[in-house]
């Protein structure tokens, strides 16, 4: 009798803290073309904000993180710099970042944009019409992001490779404590809300890609489905070959995540597995994305990274997503970094 009251405490305990749980929900629609000569991102976005919470907001913070990469006063620079590291805080005008073109709408109308406490990598949106408990609205706004050097942090490209990563006008978590509008840092995660994202990349025809997201264009399946049988090739050059002239659009569609990242490469080598996951027995595709001159150290790639998530999901729960990618990044950002899929 003893152990059933226990267990009768533990279940209400349980369902009591879960009836006062929430989470806010965004649901993005983005279309982007990388502009790969003049190191330049050009799109727009649309997402769709789910107040779950049972309190009014007449505001909405959000994240503009390309702005953390602007100049020697942001509080990324000083982070950098009270770590010793400068490059940020004396960069030339080409290796700096930012984000601009940004024409805020909530549900068709204009809205005022400021700026949270001189933080440029955060903005506040003044609300015509708030947002009652339930209710939803819908955001719009163009934008254009110049990518930094990739010797700063997380986001950015070291010649023509890529890195699109906290690269997209993104609401902050508004939780039980309030909003958290957060500046780009280099230590320390990104609190972000859960939604789906749906993405169109645009982008000259013979890059690589790794992103998150199921694929959804058959013709570029097709493609890295040929790549990944290709046998290595005999001049291992880690040159970047001149950008094709066409280019093509690729979407991408995932949801139940809380971020978008995407990786783009003219030189990557592809390789593709399966693994079976140990309690549902779904498949997952795994996809390794290498350069030539580290093609001995990730020719079997796809294999640890089958067997990394065979082991964490028999630890803690199948992996739920398609496929899980990993690419040979040229970031500085320690000894690598994680988001969604990749």
């Amino acid at each position: 009798m003893k152990h059933f009251y226990t267990l009768l405490f533990v279940f209400f305990a349980h369902w009591s803290l879960s009836q006062g749980y929430w989470q806010q929900e965004v649901n993005y629609k983005i279309n982007v073309t990388l502009d790969d000569k003049n190191y330049m991102l050009n799109g727009d976005e649309e997402f769709e904000y789910i107040n779950n919470s049972d309190s009014t907001l007449n505001v909405l913070f959000i994240h503009l993180w390309p702005n953390g990469y602007k100049n020697k006063i942001t509080a990324l620079s000083k982070q950098l710099a009270s770590m010793g590291n400068y490059f940020l805080f004396y960069a030339k005008r080409k290796d700096i970042g930012y984000i601009d073109s940004l024409d805020f709408t909530v549900n068709g109308a204009k809205v005022e944009m400021t700026y949270y406490q001189g933080f440029e990598d955060i903005a506040v949106l003044k609300l015509n019409e708030p947002i009652a408990p339930g209710g939803k609205a819908v955001v719009k706004t163009p934008f254009r992001v110049k990518l930094p050097s990739g010797s700063i942090s997380r986001m950015g490209h070291v010649g023509e490779s890529f890195q699109i990563t906290q690269w997209y006008p993104k609401p902050a978590v508004f939780d039980k404590e309030g909003w958290k509008p957060i500046p780009y840092l280099t230590q320390g995660e990104f609190y972000s809300e859960f939604g789906s994202f749906d993405v169109s990349i645009t982008l000259p025809k013979n890059y690589v890609v790794g992103s998150t997201g199921d694929l959804q264009t058959q013709s570029e399946i097709d493609w890295l489905n040929e790549l990944a049988n290709k046998p290595l090739p005999e001049q291992l050059t880690n040159e970047f070959p001149a950008s094709s002239a066409e280019m093509k659009t690729i979407r991408y569609k995932q949801s139940k995540v809380h971020d978008f990242g995407w990786f783009a490469d003219k030189r990557w080598i592809v390789r593709k597995g399966e693994k079976q996951m140990p309690h549902t027995g779904r498949t997952v595709t795994t996809w390794a994305m290498f350069t030539p001159e580290n093609a001995k150290m990730w020719e079997k790639g796809t294999e640890f990274i089958g067997d990394a998530l065979y082991t964490y999901s028999y630890w803690t729960g199948d992996y739920p997503y398609n496929h899980c990618t990993a690419v040979d990044g040229t970031i500085s950002a320690g000894g690598g970094m994680e988001y969604p899929n990749v």
